[in-house]
């Protein structure tokens, strides 16, 4: 890792849209002072290192070039976006297999180069990759997260702040929660507007259950909708990946919903799923254990024993083609 607090090092894996999309954000927000890029296809990272360097001069001064699994040696973070995409009419859970393949073949070469800073996975199916990268790695479970529910809560923050009128959707203090997939929910009950419940803002606006059951709903399905229409997504998670990112970077203490390990809270163990914690410099600080109805409660029960199921068949699978 960087000893000096005012250059800090980044390597991205992955050059792909979100990979891409990244970069852009983390050279626009003038994050880090020094940004690698690893990818498959050499001479792309070539060319988005040299498109890159052109923002600086309108940005931010930053070190930006094609990079290899030698450079994270000294790094203090490493954002994997490396995986096949997901495709139409594929749910994130269906690339669980191919992407354990092409991370296992990520992992050990960041290791090997003597890496001791920050993983931060944002490849598909995230909660389960980022579980994959800990275990890959042998690192300590507070150095490695993942993106988790970041880009759903934004999701959610967003139509909260349609529906109230209130246009500032960081005005909305909510969370999506669970696997970043189909099982995740909204944890209304914890939710607030200005210390204002949000369940006692929608009774006295007379929003029906139905109409925040349909916003939930939406926001679970928003990726689909972006996928059909135009193949992936990735501004809103590369944005998600840049607030993380400055969070571990300059050490903020700041609460983030990511997938985090859990050890015992909501009753989990051994997991890593979406959930608030605080984010500093070493990763995840702490976990937030958000008080949950009974009725999320078991959503968020039930998310993680799809997320288990799931991930113990693909790394059995993973063994058994060794």
């Amino acid at each position: 890792m960087s000893k000096t607090q005012n250059h800090q090092k980044v390597i991205l894996v992955g050059d792909g849209a979100v990979g891409s999309s990244y970069a852009y954000a983390m050279a626009l927000q003038g994050i880090a002072e020094e940004f690698g890029i690893v990818d498959v296809v050499k001479e792309r990272t070539e060319g988005d290192a040299l498109d890159l360097i052109d923002a600086t001069g309108y940005t931010y001064p930053k070190k930006i070039y094609s990079a290899e699994y030698s450079d994270c040696k000294d790094a203090d973070l490493v954002v994997i976006t490396a995986g096949a995409p997901q495709k139409p009419g594929e749910t994130r859970l269906d690339l669980v297999n191919k992407n354990l393949r092409i991370l296992s073949s990520i992992v050990k070469p960041i290791v090997d180069s003597g890496f001791q800073g920050v993983f931060l996975v944002a490849a598909n199916p995230v909660d389960i990759l980022t579980y994959a990268t800990w275990k890959f790695s042998g690192f300590p479970t507070e150095r490695v997260l993942g993106s988790g529910t970041s880009l759903d809560t934004a999701r959610l923050r967003v139509a909260m702040a349609d529906l109230t009128g209130i246009k500032d959707p960081r005005s909305m203090h909510a969370y999506i929660m669970g696997e970043h997939g189909d099982s995740e929910f909204a944890a209304y009950s914890s939710a607030t507007i200005g210390g204002v419940p949000f369940l006692d803002w929608a009774k006295a606006n007379n929003v029906s259950q139905e109409t925040l059951d349909k916003m939930e709903d939406d926001v679970r399905n928003k990726a689909y909708e972006i996928i059909n229409r135009k193949g992936a997504t990735f501004y809103g998670v590369a944005a998600a990946l840049a607030r993380i990112s400055k969070a571990i970077l300059r050490d903020e203490d700041t609460v983030l919903p990511v997938s985090a390990y859990l050890d015992g809270q909501y009753g989990l163990n051994d997991i890593y799923i979406g959930t608030p914690a605080v984010v500093n410099a070493e990763g995840v600080k702490q976990v937030i254990e958000v008080p949950l109805s009974e009725k999320e409660l078991k959503h968020m029960q039930d998310s993680a024993k799809t997320l288990k199921e799931v991930l113990t068949n693909g790394l059995k699978s993973l063994e058994e083609d060794k």
